[in-house]
C-alpha cells in the first residue's frame, strides 16, 4: 500500500526535531493525519513548514496536565485516535552519578520515563474505547547496555522498554499493540550535546566512538522513521511487547513470524543465565 496510515491519526510528542520530525514526515507520506507536540513554538513552526499543515501543540510531557491538554485537543479535532508515539526525549546530565546535578537527572527521568506513562495514560481511554491502537515508545542503546556517565537517559530508556512489555499485556485484550523502537546511533541534537560535554564528562571510549559516529554520518533517520509506520499501520497488528531494531532486526518480514513472535520472549527484555553462555554451574538443581 502505498499509504498504511491513511485515514488514520497520530500523535508524535518530540516532533519538532531530528527523528520526531522524520517520524511525523514519514507518516504525513503514509495517509495519517497528525499531531506533533514539543516544547519550543518557533521548533514547531519550522517543522510543520517541513512537513506540512498538521496541528502542532506547545507542551511538556513531564507534566500530566500537558498530555490530558494534548489528548483531549486532537479527539475534539478528530474525534477518534488510532497511534501515539512516544519520540520526545533528553539524554539529561553527563558525568558520574556522584557528581552530576541531581535535580537534572530527575528531569531526565520524568520526561523519558514519566512523559512516555503519562502519554499512555492520557490516551488509553479513547484506544480502549473503539478496542484498537497502536502505542510506540522510543527506546535506545541506554536499553540494552550499560551507558556510563549518562545514567539518567540509560536507566529511564531501560524502563521504557518494561513498561512498554508490560503495558502490552494490560491492553493485549484490547488490542492495542504497545512496542518500542532502537532506532539506532542518530546524529542528532543529542550526539551535539555528548560532543559538547567533551570525554571528561561522558568517559573517552563514549565520546571516541561519538566523534566517529558524527564524521560518519550516524544511522539515517529514515530507518527508524520507516519501522514507526510499520508499527503503526494494519500490517503489524498482534505484534506487541517487543523493543525493535529499526537497523539490526528483520521487521520487515515480521508478518510471516507473527505466532512466534506472540508467544515467545522473543525481542524481549531479559536476565542471562549461565546456560545461556553454555555453562553448566549457577542452577541449584
Amino acid at each position: 500500500m502505498s499509504q498504511p496510515l491513511s485515514g488514520r491519526h497520530a500523535i508524535i510528542t518530540g516532533g519538532s526535531r531530528g527523528l520526531g520530525r522524520a517520524i511525523a514526515k514519514a507518516f504525513s507520506k503514509a495517509g495519517a493525519t497528525i499531531l506533533v507536540t514539543g516544547r519550543d513554538q518557533r521548533a514547531l513552526d519550522e517543522a510543520v513548514r517541513e512537513i506540512g499543515p498538521v496541528l502542532n501543540v506547545v507542551a511538556d510531557v513531564a507534566s500530566a496536565a500537558d498530555c490530558d491538554r494534548v489528548a483531549t485537543i486532537a479527539l475534539n479535532a478528530w474525534g477518534k485516535l488510532d497511534i501515539l508515539v512516544n519520540n520526545a526525549g533528553v539524554y539529561g546530565p553527563m558525568g558520574t552519578i556522584e557528581q552530576i546535578d541531581w535535580n537534572q537527572w530527575v528531569d531526565a527521568i520524568n520526561v523519558n520515563l514519566m512523559g512516555t506513562v503519562l502519554m499512555c495514560r492520557s490516551v488509553l481511554p479513547a484506544l480502549r474505547k473503539q478496542s484498537y491502537g497502536k502505542i510506540i515508545n522510543l527506546s535506545g542503546g541506554g536499553a540494552t547496555a550499560p551507558l556510563p556517565r549518562i545514567s539518567a537517559y540509560a536507566a529511564s530508556k531501560a524502563a521504557v522498554v518494561r513498561f512498554t512489555e508490560t503495558l502490552a499485556e494490560e491492553t493485549r485484550e484490547a488490542h492495542i499493540d504497545v512496542n518500542a523502537i532502537a532506532p539506532g546511533a542518530l546524529n542528532t541534537r543529542l550526539l551535539d550535546e555528548v560532543l559538547k560535554a567533551g570525554a571528561d564528562k561522558v568517559g573517552q571510549s563514549f565520546y571516541q566512538r561519538s566523534l566517529k559516529q558524527r564524521d560518519q554520518g550516524g544511522t539515517p533517520l529514515g530507518i527508524g522513521a520507516d519501522l514507526a509506520v510499520y508499527l503503526a499501520s494494519a500490517a503489524s497488528d498482534g505484534i506487541t511487547g517487543k523493543l525493535i531494531s529499526a537497523v539490526w532486526d528483520d521487521w520487515q518480514h515480521f508478518a510471516d513470524h507473527k505466532e512466534e513472535l506472540a508467544t515467545t520472549d522473543i525481542y524481549a527484555l531479559r536476565r542471562i543465565v549461565p546456560k545461556d553462555r553454555g555453562k553448566t554451574w549457577g542452577d541449584k538443581s
